[in-house]
């Protein structure tokens, strides 16, 4: 994916506005944006890393670390950053892509921002002739705690704590996450899907529409988790983009924010 600027950002599409639960999306723009709008974008989007930073959203209370910027779509969550067992988004929705199981289900759900672009990346994958399906988007914290408690009776604590989240660690309880599979996988979260056809593509293309590959091969050490070529996270087409590019986590990038 071609690595952006600030400057080339600035200058060639315009930043949508920060708002308590906005994406910094980018939009096409037909014309170079005239030198005082390029230097709002430039500070708004300066401003939004700054409020976003790692040690501006975080609160502990009773040994728990939890954090509090829980609208903004680049929400650092890790096992060193807790949701609130409470929280729930109250944009989800059900975005128009198929799913590899059929009814009703909370885990169809995302973050309405997100929603839409996943939309659009499922309506690319199809015009390339890639078939995907979604598997797992919003799980409650209830949820999670289930799939984490069975997963620890099964491996041991330990190994349950590098392929899945405790509750209130999770990215899926954000809204903004998805796992994404294909039949050549069996719709299955395995790490094999990163070598077929369909994750190959994912990995290309997710960045274009605001997504990246959260927890990508020889990362652990940074993000706690294994590789996850399933697992996409939604924050945004530019910061999507230098994230990818520089082969920076989610971590990595927001820390960078002072």
């Amino acid at each position: 994916m071609k690595s952006f600027t600030r400057k080339s950002i600035v200058s060639t599409i315009l930043i949508g506005s920060v708002v308590a639960g906005s994406a910094f999306t980018t939009l096409p723009f037909t014309m170079n944006m005239n030198p005082v709008a390029s230097a709002a974008a430039n500070s708004s989007f300066t401003q939004f890393l700054h409020e976003n930073a790692p040690g501006r959203t975080i609160k502990t209370s009773g040994g728990l670390a939890t954090v509090t910027n829980l609208s903004s779509t680049v929400v650092l969550v890790n096992k060193k950053r807790n949701l609130p067992s409470t929280y729930a988004p109250q944009d989800l929705v059900v975005p128009n892509i198929p799913f590899s199981f059929s009814g009703s289900s909370p885990k169809k759900q995302m973050r309405k921002v997100a929603a839409t672009a996943i939309e659009k990346l499922f309506a690319a994958a199809k015009k390339d002739g890639i078939d995907l399906k979604a598997v797992s988007g919003y799980r409650s914290y209830a949820t999670q705690k289930s799939i984490f408690d069975r997963n620890a009776s099964i491996k041991g604590e330990a190994v349950a704590n590098k392929t899945s989240a405790r509750p209130g660690q999770s990215e899926h309880q954000t809204g903004l996450a998805m796992d994404i599979s294909s039949a050549s996988a069996g719709y299955d979260l395995q790490q094999s899907f990163g070598n077929t056809k369909e994750g190959k593509w994912l990995k290309a293309n997710a960045p274009k529409y605001g997504f990246i590959i959260r927890y990508g091969k020889d990362q652990e050490k940074l993000t706690g988790y294994s590789y996850e070529p399933w697992h996409v996270r939604y924050v945004g087409v530019y910061i999507a983009g230098e994230i990818t590019s520089q082969k920076l986590t989610l971590e990595q990038y927001l820390e960078r924010a002072k």
